[in-house]
């Protein structure tokens, strides 16, 4: 279950995709806070937090062992391995 949190201001779409778009560029190098100093535009750490925990639940980001966050989300490849005639679904 994701846990609830009090959201005062909720980021707007050009942050989202600012956030989605340097994490595609750069992931696995950097950790979340590291992420957030590096950002090209600044913004709040609460809203940079619901951003992070969005990419999180829709399973578009994921974090390693050490804290490294990598970009996911391929709905293109999926969609390339489904159409595959070898490979099966059980």
């Amino acid at each position: 279950m994701a846990r609830q949190m009090q959201i005062l201001r909720y980021p707007r779409l050009d942050t989202i995709l600012m956030v989605e778009e340097f994490i595609r560029k750069h992931g696995g190098e950097f950790k979340k806070f590291q992420i957030w100093q590096r950002l090209p535009k600044k913004m709040m750490y609460k809203t940079f937090c619901v951003i992070f925990q969005y990419l999180l639940d829709t399973n578009k980001i994921a974090v390693d062992k050490k804290g490294h966050v990598c970009w996911i989300w391929d709905p293109e490849g999926v969609r390339k391995l489904l159409e595959e005639k070898s490979l099966f679904i059980r």
